[in-house]
């Protein structure tokens, strides 16, 4: 994302929100202003100078709110668990429009506007409860529960800001924001570990004979590449699965979703190019490849294929 976002206090507030002084540890120490930056920086840019302003500063409100959760769950001093209720009664202040925090009080408006309601918020919320006290994954499907919290929201909301809904839709949405979400978790398999969380499924790790200590040791073992090209493949397949959605939006929409799919492929090629050793140094796509994957899938959409795709989801919610 490219811009910072601006949004007025609601009056009459009664949060207890984030300050940049000492405080209790129920209020986060996060600065509004940092997180929103943060959030513009991360590696699949949402809101590219061809999205017109409205369009970015409303998916700057949907990602900056996950990126603060996630650095809420992530980063912050003291009690993260306390911080995270914060979270939680801030945003239904937010919904009231009573929200002091500008990130929640961005969301609130959104969430008024666009009429998604709180479920979306909510759940980004809930999987950073999670990463508190799950921080293993006995297969995928544990893991993909996990996404539906952490990742789905995010794709739900960004169809909202478009104007579309509808079964079709959402299912190719959920698709790709799984699959971006596992593309983050392959690529920080070391930062994670360090963390305290291994994201690998331990039945995928069983499988392939990859011990945890490996997850930290570089250069990464022939085990763990192996199981890595295994969950990338994986994580590569749904997002070819969520292609559909870029042909079935047009306008803004597409753009925004060819971004994200291209970005989400172009780390997965990254990864492969550093024969899934992501232990020895940061793996990352280049700005360049990024922009190349995302052309490609804008022409994609535009083939006889995708034309079928568009006229079968006109029938979808707009």
């Amino acid at each position: 994302m490219s811009q910072l976002l601006t949004s007025p206090r609601g009056a009459g507030a009664a949060s207890d929100g984030p300050s940049l002084t000492p405080a209790s540890p129920h209020r986060p120490q996060l600065d509004p202003t940092a997180e929103l930056a943060k959030a513009g920086s991360e590696n699949f840019t949402v809101a590219s100078r061809l999205l017109p302003r409205p369009v970015r500063a409303d998916l700057l409100a949907v990602y900056g709110f996950a990126r603060f959760v996630d650095d809420l769950g992530d980063l912050a001093a003291g009690d993260r668990l306390a911080q995270l209720e914060w979270a939680e009664a801030e945003l239904e202040r937010a919904l009231s429009g009573r929200a002091s925090h500008p990130v929640f009080a961005a969301a609130g408006e959104l969430a008024g506007r666009l009429g998604t309601g709180r479920e979306p918020f909510a759940r980004l919320i809930a999987a950073n409860r999670q990463d508190q006290v799950v921080t293993r994954y006995a297969d995928i499907g544990e893991l993909l529960a996990y996404c539906e919290l952490s990742a789905n929201p995010v794709g739900r909301l960004v169809l909202a800001v478009f104007g579309r809904s509808g079964e079709k839709l959402t299912a190719w949405s959920d698709a790709i924001c799984t699959g971006l979400q596992l593309v983050e978790h392959w690529q920080d398999v070391a930062e994670d570990h360090a963390a305290g969380r291994v994201y690998l499924p331990l039945e995928d790790l069983a499988r392939f004979g990859v011990g945890e200590e490996e997850l930290a040791s570089a250069p990464a073992s022939p085990a763990l590449r192996r199981l890595l090209a295994f969950e990338c493949g994986r994580a590569r397949r749904l997002l070819e699965s969520g292609r559909p959605l870029v042909a079935a939006l047009s306008g803004a929409g597409r753009i925004a979703v060819a971004g994200f799919l291209g970005g989400g492929l172009a780390q997965l090629d990254a990864i492969s190019a550093a024969r899934y050793d992501v232990l020895s140094a940061p793996v990352k796509a280049s700005k360049a490849a990024v922009a190349l994957a995302s052309g490609r899938e804008l022409w994609r959409a535009l083939s006889p294929g995708p034309a079928l795709t568009r006229r079968r989801a006109s029938g979808e919610s707009r």
